[in-house]
């Protein structure tokens, strides 16, 4: 089951249709779901939890929390949409493009996916366009 929480004044007005897509994606990957939770926020509350769990003092778009045993995917996926909004304007793309990529980029990292090298980053981007192209 996919969830999804607002800790900020931002609200998905298209629930369903992401839910659907995102566990197509699971489905895909050869994975299952137990749960999988959205949180979108904005910048402070993901900031405050890149600096007290991941001792990063920076600004990020996302952060997973995988709880998934093999193929089974549970987890938390923070959204900071302030930096979705940002990010959407500097690669020169809309909001909704740049917000589904990152729900898709978190996804993602609980199927096994690493983005640490040039060519796994390579990957992920390559899967990230794939599942966009489906959802549209």
């Amino acid at each position: 089951m996919i969830h999804f929480n607002y800790e900020n004044d931002f609200s998905l007005s298209n629930e369903g249709r992401l839910s659907t897509w995102l566990i197509s994606v699971i489905s895909a990957e050869n994975c299952s779901i137990s749960e999988i939770n959205y949180i979108f926020c904005d910048d402070d509350y993901l900031h405050k939890l890149n600096v007290e769990f991941l001792e990063h003092d920076t600004l990020t778009d996302v952060i997973g929390f995988d709880y998934s045993v093999g193929k089974q995917l549970e987890g938390d996926i923070f959204i900071s949409t302030e930096r979705v909004a940002d990010n959407a304007k500097d690669l020169e793309v809309s909001f909704n493009d740049e917000l589904c990529r990152v729900m898709v980029h978190g996804l993602l990292h609980f199927c096994g996916y690493k983005d640490k090298t040039s060519e796994e980053a390579k990957e992920m981007r390559a899967k990230e366009d794939s599942y966009l192209k489906a959802l549209v």
